[in-house]
């Protein structure tokens, strides 16, 4: 089993952190993982992704074409990345920044108001996780309390302090499934 995800958005939408756990959560569950960041020079507002291998083999490249799942937290980031999922992969969508629906029919789609739930879970920040959430649930690429280990064990001091809220965020994505 090998399950490639690239995550990408804006810079400052958490989209390396997200990715960072998900590679954490993969090696918690005992596989191999690689991650491999992107981004522009700017700090917050260009475009950031990253690709996240989860094998239960060696991996051997960290590069990806054709990935299994896709998040995509902005309009750009679905403009791009659509035509790239494996046929029968994931598509999940931050559909509170995308304004229009995926055109394929071949490939499982989830759209989640990642922003939306976000706000209403008390700081935008947390929209990486729901987003997360609902990856993890609908693929099942790592069991969801590899996730949440992960998260417990990789949060800076800084991050603890909104430890409970990224659950409560990542529990919120898992709500979330294909329509």
């Amino acid at each position: 089993m090998q399950n490639e995800t690239i995550i990408a958005g804006f810079g400052g939408q958490g989209v390396l952190f997200a990715g960072k756990l998900l590679a954490h959560a993969g090696l918690h569950a005992g596989n191999e993982v690689t991650w491999l960041p992107s981004y522009g020079p700017e700090m917050r507002g260009g475009t950031a992704n990253c690709t996240v291998i989860i094998s239960d083999g060696e991996i051997g490249s960290p590069q990806v074409r054709n990935p299994k799942a896709v998040i995509v937290l902005n309009q750009p980031s679905l403009d791009k990345y659509e035509a790239l999922v494996q046929s029968g992969g994931y598509l999940i969508i931050n559909s509170s920044l995308v304004n229009r629906k995926a055109q394929r029919k071949d490939i499982h789609v989830i759209t989640i108001p990642g922003s939306e739930d976000a706000e209403a879970l008390g700081d935008k920040r947390l929209t990486n996780m729901v987003m997360l959430g609902g990856l993890v649930q609908n693929t099942g690429f790592v069991p969801f309390q590899s996730v949440e280990a992960a998260l417990k064990k990789e949060s800076s001091e800084k991050q603890l302090k909104l430890l409970e809220l990224n659950l409560k965020a990542l529990r919120k994505g898992a709500e979330y499934s294909e329509k």
